[in-house]
Formats: C-alpha cells, structure tokens, sequence
C-alpha cells in the first residue's frame, strides 16, 4: 500500500509505511469504557512536537444502502463515482447487509457540503468511528486527532482531503495541540476514553486520569475561544461514584476523573453539550471499511430515552450516542445542557432532527 506523507512546513516529512493487511483485535475491561482499536504494526521516525498531518488518497466509493432503517442518517445519500468500485468483505454478525444494495453512485442525490469543520478527538474508538463515518457520509467537513493515524485508513477508506483530514497527536500531551489543529474548526466532539479496570488499554499511561481528565483538560485549554460547540462524551453516574454500585466502577477513579473532565468543560467559558452514555452495546466493529460502519444498526433497541440529573440507569448502543452527538450541534437550547441517553426496544428518531429536539427539549428528570 502506499505511503501516507505528513506535511508540517517547518519538518521534513514523515513517512507512514502501513502493511498490504494487519491483524487487530479489541479488548473490554469494563461496561463504562470507551474500546479503542489496539495498535497496527507500524514503523514511525520520530515526530515533531505538534501534531503531524496526514493526507488520505481520494476515497473508493462504498455501497451504503441499508434496509433496516434504524440508522438511515449512515445511509441516506450516495456520492458519484470516482474510481472502480471495491469489493468489500464484511464478516461482523451484527451488520446490517441489505439485499437491495445498490453499486451505481448517484451524485445527484449528494447533501449539500456543510459549512461546519468538525473536530473529532477520539475518532477510531467505539463511538468516535461511528461518528466520523455519519459525518462523511453527511458530507461534513471532518478532522481527525489519533495516536495511530493509520487507523483512519483502515476505518473509514481513503478519503480526499477536502472530506477528512487526519493529524497525528495524543491529548495527553498538551505539545500536541498545536493551534494550526484547530484552523478553521467550528465543532468538536470529544469521545475519548479508556477502559475502567486495569487492562492492555492502559499500556503506555492510557489510565482514567491521564486520558479522561488529564486529557480533556488539555485539549479544552487549547481551544480557540471562537468555538462554537464542543460535545464532551462522559458517562452516567459521575455525580454518584461514591454510591453502591458505581463506586465499584469507581475502583480505579474512572467515574471520578470523567466528572473533573466534565467540570473544567463547564467552567472553560467554551458553548459545551455533555453526553453521559449508559452501559455501551453495538460495536466497536471488527470489519474495517467504512461500509461496514454506514450499515451498522442497533437492532431492536432504536428508541432513545434522554434524561438529565444523572438518574438514568441501562445500555445504550453506540449508534445511538454518535447520532446524538452530531444532532446536539445543531441544535441551539443543547448549549450548556448535560444530558443521559439509554436505548431501548422500539423505534427510533433515526437522523430525523425534529424527532431529536423533543428528545432534547423534555427529558426525563427522574
């Protein structure tokens, strides 16, 4: 496969060297945590003190119908022909493969581009993947922060630069968040996280502190003030986790450093939504093509319950809390709300941004 080149003026370039194919694998410690994607072989020269930017090749168009009508906002437009159609095998039991897929690529029916450019900090975790790929497919400018810039490839495909744009850096060190990473970004949403209990993830100091507070902190610190929304996914029962049973969560300080995360958002000054998911279903997916991302569906569980007060308990897929994180940006009375989300049997608001307000406009409080 080809090379990926970073670009920074003042640097000579670094080459990422990614293998024709590479074996990953996930692994969960805990219902609260946030699942990344491990490591891809990789060989790195040593990297500048700001974040490095990668430029993705034009993207092979994808197939993304889908039946089932649970998530149709992954499955809503179709985008012309560039390049020969590739063949995607996609293996996870739960996707959604549609009979009537079509492989002809209208761009007729492509959604206008949006203005917004949106930051994405925890892109190729459970919920940020799923993010990401809504906002492709939505035609929104998107910008990627990850560790492991290869991941994006293998994710979401090759996409044009002028879609997606991917730079290489770790919100755990402040060095990282160089201003030119957030030129021109209007959104971001922060889905980043570690497991719970002691684990792999925690490997190369990924522990609760460094990455849900430590980590939140800096990339808020470096926000321009001209921001106009930021989307913080936390959990429910931060304000509880000195209570049976969340102090069993809490063992390791998960529950409490999301909520330090939490605080500094809110005393920052920046427009904030906050977005506590219940325990985490669907995905993260081990098929890596944006396909099979767009046809993901949450099966029987696509009605939303929105609560506020921190009294909500139960799951909630994943699809669920990216679809609310895209909406919540749009939607202006989300400004300086904290909300809980569940998933529950029955239908769903889909990407319908109407059906999304009425969730957001009367929550449950108890």
């Amino acid at each position: 496969m080809k090379s990926l080149l970073g670009t920074q003026p003042s640097r000579n370039p670094t080459v990422f060297s990614f293998p024709a194919s590479s074996a990953t694998s996930f692994f969960m410690a805990s219902n609260l945590s946030f699942t990344a994607i491990t490591d891809f072989p990789l060989t790195l020269g040593k990297f500048p003190n700001h974040p490095q930017r990668i430029h993705p090749f034009p993207l092979l168009p994808l197939n993304t119908s889908s039946e089932d009508g649970s998530f149709k906002c992954f499955a809503s437009s179709r985008r012309r022909m560039t390049s020969p159609l590739v063949a995607h095998a996609v293996k996870e039991e739960v996707i959604d493969q549609s009979p009537n897929s079509e492989a002809t690529l209208d761009s007729e029916s492509t959604p206008p581009s949006s203005s917004k450019l949106v930051l994405v900090v925890g892109g190729s975790g459970g919920v940020g993947q799923l993010v990401v790929a809504a906002l492709l497919n939505r035609n929104i400018k998107s910008r990627l922060l990850l560790r492991d810039p290869e991941k994006a490839v293998a994710l979401f495909g090759k996409q044009d630069e002028e879609k997606m744009q991917v730079y290489k850096g770790d919100t755990r060190n402040p060095e990282d968040l160089y201003p030119s990473l957030f030129e021109g970004v209007t959104h971001v949403i922060c889905c980043t996280g570690t497991t719970a209990f002691p684990s792999r993830r925690w490997d190369g100091d990924n522990t609760p502190e460094r990455t849900d507070w430590e980590g939140v902190r800096n990339l808020v610190s470096a926000l321009p003030s001209t921001l106009k929304r930021i989307v913080l996914v936390s959990s429910v029962g931060v304000t509880k986790f000195n209570e049976i049973p969340w102090s069993i969560m809490n063992l390791f300080g998960v529950l409490k450093y999301k909520k330090m995360g939490e605080d500094f958002v809110l005393k920052s000054g920046l427009p904030f939504t906050i977005i506590r998911p219940a325990r985490l279903t669907d995905g993260p997916y081990t098929s890596y093509d944006l396909n099979t991302l767009l046809k993901a569906t949450s099966g029987k569980r696509r009605a939303v319950v929105i609560g506020q007060g921190d009294k909500l308990v139960g799951e909630v897929s994943r699809i669920v809390v990216a679809e609310a994180c895209i909406q919540a940006l749009d939607i202006e009375f989300t400004e300086g709300e904290i909300y809980e989300i569940n998933s529950v049997e029955g239908e769903g608001p889909g990407c319908d941004p109407r059906k999304w307000k009425e969730l957001f406009k009367n929550p449950q409080s108890q």
